[in-house]
Protein backbone atom coordinates (compact mmCIF):
# COMPACT_ATOMS: atom_id res chain seq x y z
CA UNK A 1 0.00 0.00 0.00
CA UNK A 2 1.33 3.43 -0.98
CA UNK A 3 1.02 6.09 1.69
CA UNK A 4 3.24 9.16 1.67
CA UNK A 5 5.36 7.88 -1.21
CA UNK A 6 4.63 6.95 -4.75
CA UNK A 7 6.90 4.55 -6.54
CA UNK A 8 8.54 5.48 -9.78
CA UNK A 9 8.29 1.87 -10.91
CA UNK A 10 4.51 2.18 -11.22
CA UNK A 11 4.87 5.13 -13.59
CA UNK A 12 7.42 3.25 -15.66
CA UNK A 13 5.19 0.18 -15.96
CA UNK A 14 2.22 2.36 -16.89
CA UNK A 15 4.18 3.80 -19.80
CA UNK A 16 5.24 0.33 -20.91
CA UNK A 17 8.93 1.05 -20.48
CA UNK A 18 11.22 -1.86 -19.59
CA UNK A 19 12.81 -1.32 -16.18
CA UNK A 20 15.19 -3.75 -14.51
CA UNK A 21 16.30 -1.80 -11.44
CA UNK A 22 14.86 -1.39 -7.94
CA UNK A 23 11.78 0.76 -7.38
CA UNK A 24 12.66 4.36 -6.57
CA UNK A 25 10.23 6.29 -4.39
CA UNK A 26 9.67 10.03 -4.07
CA UNK A 27 7.55 11.98 -1.63
CA UNK A 28 4.06 12.68 -2.92
CA UNK A 29 3.52 16.37 -3.51
CA UNK A 30 0.23 17.40 -1.89
CA UNK A 31 -0.12 20.81 -3.55
CA UNK A 32 0.19 20.89 -7.34
CA UNK A 33 -0.34 24.63 -7.78
CA UNK A 34 3.08 24.73 -9.45
CA UNK A 35 5.34 22.34 -11.32
CA UNK A 36 8.74 21.13 -10.08
CA UNK A 37 11.96 21.57 -12.05
CA UNK A 38 13.55 18.13 -12.49
CA UNK A 39 16.12 18.56 -15.27
CA UNK A 40 17.44 20.86 -17.96
CA UNK A 41 18.53 20.44 -21.55
CA UNK A 42 20.40 22.90 -23.65
CA UNK A 43 19.43 25.01 -21.41
CA UNK A 44 15.67 24.31 -21.42
CA UNK A 45 13.99 23.59 -18.09
CA UNK A 46 12.22 20.22 -17.73
CA UNK A 47 9.24 20.11 -15.35
CA UNK A 48 7.30 17.50 -13.43
CA UNK A 49 3.68 18.62 -13.35
CA UNK A 50 2.45 15.87 -11.03
CA UNK A 51 0.10 13.85 -13.19
CA UNK A 52 -0.30 13.50 -16.93
CA UNK A 53 -3.60 15.37 -16.73
CA UNK A 54 -2.20 18.38 -14.82
CA UNK A 55 -1.52 21.63 -16.59
CA UNK A 56 -1.12 25.24 -15.53
CA UNK A 57 -2.65 27.20 -18.41
CA UNK A 58 -1.33 27.69 -21.92
CA UNK A 59 2.25 28.79 -22.57
CA UNK A 60 2.38 31.47 -25.26
CA UNK A 61 5.38 33.30 -26.65
CA UNK A 62 5.54 37.10 -26.57
CA UNK A 63 4.11 37.06 -30.09
CA UNK A 64 1.25 34.77 -28.91
CA UNK A 65 2.64 31.67 -30.63
CA UNK A 66 1.15 28.61 -28.92
CA UNK A 67 3.80 26.53 -27.16
CA UNK A 68 1.22 24.22 -25.54
CA UNK A 69 -0.31 23.44 -22.18
CA UNK A 70 2.04 23.86 -19.21
CA UNK A 71 3.78 21.47 -18.51
CA UNK A 72 2.82 18.75 -20.91
CA UNK A 73 5.23 16.88 -23.20
CA UNK A 74 4.17 18.92 -26.24
CA UNK A 75 4.97 22.18 -24.43
CA UNK A 76 8.54 21.07 -23.67
CA UNK A 77 9.27 19.98 -27.24
CA UNK A 78 7.69 23.03 -28.87
CA UNK A 79 9.36 25.38 -26.36
CA UNK A 80 12.71 23.80 -27.23
CA UNK A 81 12.13 24.11 -30.98
CA UNK A 82 10.91 27.69 -30.64
CA UNK A 83 13.63 28.98 -28.29
CA UNK A 84 16.63 26.91 -29.35
CA UNK A 85 15.94 26.11 -33.02
CA UNK A 86 13.95 29.28 -33.83
CA UNK A 87 11.16 27.13 -35.27
CA UNK A 88 7.41 27.66 -35.43
CA UNK A 89 4.99 25.01 -36.54
CA UNK A 90 2.47 26.00 -39.20
CA UNK A 91 -0.23 24.31 -37.09
CA UNK A 92 0.72 24.84 -33.45
CA UNK A 93 -2.19 22.88 -31.93
CA UNK A 94 -2.98 19.20 -31.40
CA UNK A 95 -2.21 16.27 -29.15
CA UNK A 96 1.26 14.68 -29.20
CA UNK A 97 0.44 11.86 -31.65
CA UNK A 98 -1.07 14.41 -34.07
CA UNK A 99 2.34 15.87 -34.82
CA UNK A 100 3.07 12.78 -36.92
CA UNK A 101 1.19 12.50 -40.24
CA UNK A 102 0.89 8.79 -41.02
CA UNK A 103 -0.24 9.53 -44.58
CA UNK A 104 3.19 10.91 -45.51
CA UNK A 105 5.93 8.87 -47.11
CA UNK A 106 9.23 8.50 -45.31
CA UNK A 107 11.46 11.58 -45.50
CA UNK A 108 8.74 13.93 -46.75
CA UNK A 109 7.94 17.40 -45.47
CA UNK A 110 5.18 17.60 -42.89
CA UNK A 111 3.50 20.88 -43.87
CA UNK A 112 1.46 21.22 -40.67
CA UNK A 113 4.57 21.05 -38.48
CA UNK A 114 7.01 22.51 -41.04
CA UNK A 115 9.40 19.63 -40.32
CA UNK A 116 10.73 16.62 -42.23
CA UNK A 117 9.19 13.36 -41.06
CA UNK A 118 10.75 9.89 -40.76
CA UNK A 119 9.07 6.61 -39.85
CA UNK A 120 10.49 4.26 -37.23
CA UNK A 121 12.60 2.03 -39.46
CA UNK A 122 13.89 4.85 -41.64
CA UNK A 123 17.28 4.76 -43.37
CA UNK A 124 17.96 8.00 -41.50
CA UNK A 125 19.04 7.56 -37.87
CA UNK A 126 17.39 10.17 -35.60
CA UNK A 127 20.11 12.69 -34.62
CA UNK A 128 20.27 14.69 -31.40
CA UNK A 129 17.40 17.18 -31.27
CA UNK A 130 14.91 15.20 -33.35
CA UNK A 131 11.36 14.90 -31.96
CA UNK A 132 10.28 11.31 -31.22
CA UNK A 133 6.51 10.85 -31.65
CA UNK A 134 4.69 8.12 -29.74
CA UNK A 135 1.24 6.97 -30.87
CA UNK A 136 -1.82 6.88 -28.65
CA UNK A 137 -2.95 3.70 -26.89
CA UNK A 138 -5.54 2.44 -24.40
CA UNK A 139 -3.64 3.94 -21.46
CA UNK A 140 -2.75 7.24 -23.12
CA UNK A 141 -5.08 8.69 -25.73
CA UNK A 142 -2.84 11.71 -26.39
CA UNK A 143 0.43 10.03 -27.41
CA UNK A 144 3.77 11.40 -26.23
CA UNK A 145 6.68 13.53 -27.46
CA UNK A 146 10.33 13.46 -26.45
CA UNK A 147 13.61 14.83 -27.78
CA UNK A 148 16.67 12.82 -28.76
CA UNK A 149 19.31 13.84 -26.21
CA UNK A 150 22.17 11.41 -26.88
CA UNK A 151 22.89 8.93 -29.65
CA UNK A 152 25.33 6.05 -30.02
CA UNK A 153 25.68 3.22 -32.51
CA UNK A 154 23.06 1.05 -30.80
CA UNK A 155 21.32 3.21 -28.20
CA UNK A 156 19.34 6.41 -27.98
CA UNK A 157 18.67 8.56 -24.93
CA UNK A 158 15.56 10.70 -24.92
CA UNK A 159 14.62 13.60 -22.67
CA UNK A 160 11.00 14.28 -21.81
CA UNK A 161 8.50 16.11 -19.66
CA UNK A 162 5.19 15.04 -18.09
CA UNK A 163 6.02 11.50 -16.99
CA UNK A 164 6.78 12.14 -13.35
CA UNK A 165 10.37 12.33 -12.18
CA UNK A 166 11.77 10.36 -15.13
CA UNK A 167 13.24 12.89 -17.55
CA UNK A 168 15.67 10.58 -19.38
CA UNK A 169 15.16 7.07 -20.76
CA UNK A 170 17.33 4.92 -23.05
CA UNK A 171 16.10 2.73 -25.89
CA UNK A 172 17.95 0.29 -28.09
CA UNK A 173 18.57 1.41 -31.66
CA UNK A 174 18.73 -1.49 -34.10
CA UNK A 175 19.66 -1.50 -37.79
CA UNK A 176 17.59 -4.05 -39.69
CA UNK A 177 17.16 -4.41 -43.46
CA UNK A 178 18.73 -1.00 -44.08
CA UNK A 179 16.56 0.85 -41.58
CA UNK A 180 17.01 2.15 -38.04
CA UNK A 181 14.43 1.01 -35.49
CA UNK A 182 13.99 2.35 -31.98
CA UNK A 183 12.96 -0.56 -29.77
CA UNK A 184 9.56 0.72 -28.68
CA UNK A 185 6.47 -0.31 -30.64
CA UNK A 186 4.66 2.92 -29.67
CA UNK A 187 7.11 5.13 -31.60
CA UNK A 188 5.58 6.25 -34.89
CA UNK A 189 8.73 8.03 -36.01
CA UNK A 190 10.62 11.30 -35.68
CA UNK A 191 10.47 14.87 -36.93
CA UNK A 192 13.46 17.01 -37.88
CA UNK A 193 14.20 20.60 -38.72
CA UNK A 194 16.51 20.53 -41.73
CA UNK A 195 19.17 23.18 -41.28
CA UNK A 196 19.80 25.44 -44.26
Amino acid sequence: MLSSHTCLLIGILTLGIHFSGPAVCFPVKKDWSSADIIDSYNPMTVYDNGRMSNFFGRNLSREAYNLGLKYQCVEFVKRYYYQIKNHRMSDSYGHAYMLFDSSLSNGHHNENRNLTQYMNGSVSKPPIGDILVFGKNDKNRFGHLTLVRELSQNEIERIQQNVGKISRVNFSLVKNKGGYYISNESILGWLRKLEK
